[in-house]
């Protein structure tokens, strides 16, 4: 099976080091999400694996072997990493048409792609007409023409509906399920909570994480426990004897740091507490990956004055 595998990867710009001896591994059979600020170096590590750019040490493989040694590289690998791409006085279905004969790819996966990205009916519509949505569409069509076993995808979801993104979620996984290698760069932390398997996130360039969705979440936010009594007096004296801290809210309302909803349940029970709310609070993505990146990002706004 086909993997990518990044190797004391650097790309220096002049005086500044846009990625930093970096090193990871995207395996086969699972969605890898990859994330990072704002100039963190993920779109030029995404262009040095496709061949874009020249790395100035390192190497970025497929299978072992670098982009540029590929015979029909569609067969292998398919990528979207700017749906602006097309000629816009194309029609969609000639864009990929072109596509396809360059790599000696059937003329019938092109109806096939279209039906399955939700194209087929603006096959013969000017790309200059299509709405950002739709480009995006094209662009992962594009990417899945030649059936290749490695799929990469800067920014799917960007300028999808509802639906698009329903759809994009469930091809994602559709793709692993299938044992192929798929590495989808995001900036969306609850989309990418809603398909990836495991993460990759940078910083400056460099590897801040490499590792399972999960474990990356549960390792840098704490769990919790929301409760609510209609007696917060006894419920915090109840806390206190266990051993728990837990922080009053007001309206009866708790939180409980580094505890399980049984655990306080039981102890509610055991003191006669009537307990209005009981629920885990659990970390998302989102607040894990702040917490990872906070030093390392290049762009911040300032807070607005209330």
């Amino acid at each position: 099976m086909t993997s990518i595998d990044v190797r004391d990867l650097t790309k220096e710009f002049g005086p500044r080091r846009a990625v930093d001896r970096l090193t990871f591994r995207v395996l086969p059979g699972r969605v890898t999400g990859f994330l990072g600020p704002n100039g963190a170096g993920k779109s030029t590590t995404l262009r040095l694996v496709l061949g874009l750019d020249r790395p100035t040490s390192g190497t970025a493989t497929l299978d072992g072997r670098p982009y540029a040694a590929l015979d029909e590289p569609l067969r292998h690998v398919g990528a979207l990493l700017d749906a602006q791409a097309p000629h816009g006085s194309r029609t969609g279905r000639d864009h990929l048409r072109a596509l396809a004969a360059s790599n000696r790819i059937p003329a019938r996966r092109v109806d096939e792609v279209l039906e399955e990205t939700g194209l087929a009916p603006a096959a013969r519509r000017r790309v200059k007409t299509y709405s950002l949505g739709m480009r995006q569409r094209l662009g992962i069509a594009a990417a899945l023409l030649g059936d290749p076993a490695v799929v990469l995808l800067d920014e799917p979801s960007n300028g999808l509906d509802p639906e698009g993104i329903i759809w994009i979620r469930g091809l994602l996984r559709r793709l692993a399920a299938e044992g192929r290698t798929v590495l989808v760069s995001s900036h969306l932390m609850s989309e990418t909570a809603s398909f990836a398997d495991h993460l990759v996130v940078l910083g400056r360039g460099r590897l801040l994480a490499d590792t399972p969705l999960r474990d990356f979440i549960d390792a840098r936010v704490r769990p919790r426990v929301r409760v609510r009594t209609s007696d917060p007096d006894a419920l915090g004296k109840a806390l206190a004897r266990h051993g728990h801290d837990g922080v009053a809210h007001g309206e009866g309302h708790f939180t409980v740091d580094h505890a399980r909803v049984d655990d306080i349940g039981r102890l509610a029970s055991e003191a006669g507490v009537p307990l209005l709310e009981l629920t885990a609070e659990e970390g998302t993505l989102e607040q894990a990956y702040l917490d990872l990146t906070a030093a390392d990002t290049e762009f911040v706004a300032q807070p607005q004055e209330a």
